[in-house]
């Protein structure tokens, strides 16, 4: 059976118009400098004198410009081209599921292991697929953990079905999370403990919060809290989806959900050129190189877009990034305050310095609220953290050795 067809960078319609766009305007922004045109002529050109082409430099500077944007798209449109062409594909088997309920899925990656060895159970975003936490056999968070005598457990959200289509955040963590722990406590002697990456911290974190008794610690990876930290260009463009969201579940279109396409504009917006940058230096690699599967990898699972329940999102919009329910400490799950202040757990928390996705400021706010949490600060981006060519020795070795010393 033939692999399915890539469809990235998704959405790809928008990446494409914006870096034609990009493109066209670069020479079309010059045509003022030139110093026989019409701008020229206006009052409010007076203050800058100097500022005009020579008529002889403009056709030159013209075409010169007009050749340096063709090429820039051109070499995006090559990377996108060697991206859908490359043989890579994922190589792991996922572990069969040892609990599920709708499409969500418990995954054990140590089924062998020893009735002493820790259990972990590690949740993922909402957003994207389970795969940042096991991509590829050199990097995942979940097989490291196994081969150094733990016992890891994945959850794997798995697409919307039509019971998730209306959960809200509570909805995941009392008819999800919390059963996943049950059934892990029915397989193992010791108590678990918890890690989440991303959004996958908040409701790791919410989990802990219900659940203090059951768990040993708490690992924290890229977790915001304090939204109003969050980057200013990210949080007006997600907090601008809110009206298509409230639309949606009036018009009856919540059962699909919000689709994961929708949910990554806000991402590409923020850095409109970045995709097409990474896409162009990956054109420019050799596709045998270590470096070009790391890119595929990644990229591909980027772009297996998932789509978030409509209840769902509008309270990450509204809920975390409008009213900044967690670090304002307003933010409840199933009628209980998250409030990590009350929290008497070990607790581990990380982040990395160059992530836009959950500034450091962010992360920072709830390592400060939690008592006597361990701090790692990291010099990675937001999917480095996870899964980057550092990732095994900065990340996934320190995580072990602080699970390895729980009580």
């Amino acid at each position: 059976m033939s692999p399915l067809p890539r469809l990235g960078p998704r959405p790809l319609a928008l990446h494409l118009t914006m870096q034609a766009l990009t493109a066209m305007a670069w020479p079309a922004g010059l045509m003022p400098w030139n110093a026989g045109s019409r701008f020229w002529k206006q009052p409010w050109a007076d203050s800058w004198p100097d500022a005009a082409l020579p008529p002889e430099a403009a056709p030159f500077f013209f075409n010169a410009t007009t050749r340096e944007a063709a090429g820039r798209l051109d070499a995006f449109l090559a990377g996108v081209e060697a991206y859908h062409a490359h043989p890579y594909r994922r190589p792991l088997n996922d572990p069969a599921p040892v609990w599920a309920a709708g499409t969500t899925v418990l995954r054990d990656y140590a089924p062998d292991a020893a009735p002493s060895a820790r259990p972990v159970l590690l949740v993922p975003s909402l957003i994207n697929r389970a795969q940042i936490l096991d991509l590829a056999p050199r990097r995942s968070l979940c097989r490291h953990l196994a081969d150094h005598g733990l016992h890891p457990f994945l959850i794997d959200w798995g697409p919307l079905g039509p019971e998730e289509a209306t959960f809200t955040i509570e909805d995941y963590v009392l008819r999800r999370l919390e059963p996943a722990l049950d059934a892990i406590a029915l397989r193992c002697a010791r108590r678990p403990a918890v890690l989440g990456y991303c959004m996958g911290g908040l409701l790791a974190l919410a989990l802990a919060s219900r659940r203090p008794a059951e768990v040993a610690g708490l690992v924290l990876l890229a977790t915001p809290w304090d939204f109003a930290a969050s980057d200013p260009t990210l949080r007006a463009l997600i907090l601008g989806l809110a009206p298509l969201g409230h639309a949606a579940l009036a018009h009856g279109t919540s059962r699909t959900g919000v689709p994961g396409d929708v949910v990554q504009v806000p991402f590409v917006l923020m850095d409109p050129s970045g995709v097409a940058r990474r896409y162009a230096a990956f054109g420019r690699l050799d596709p045998r190189s270590s470096r070009a599967r790391d890119f595929v990898a990644v990229e591909d699972w980027l772009n297996d877009a998932v789509a978030l329940a409509g209840p769902t999102a509008l309270e990450a919009l509204e809920r975390w990034y409008g009213a900044n329910e967690p670090a304002r400490g307003l933010w409840r799950v199933g009628g209980r305050l998250v409030d990590p202040a009350r929290l008497r757990l070990p607790a581990l928390v990380a982040w990395a310095e160059h992530d836009r996705i959950v500034p450091p400021a962010s992360a920072a706010a709830l390592a400060s609220a939690l008592p006597g949490a361990r701090v790692r600060v990291l010099p990675l981006g937001h999917v480095g953290l996870m899964v980057g060519r550092q990732a095994p020795t900065r990340v996934y070795r320190p995580v072990r050795a602080w699970l390895d010393h729980l009580p």
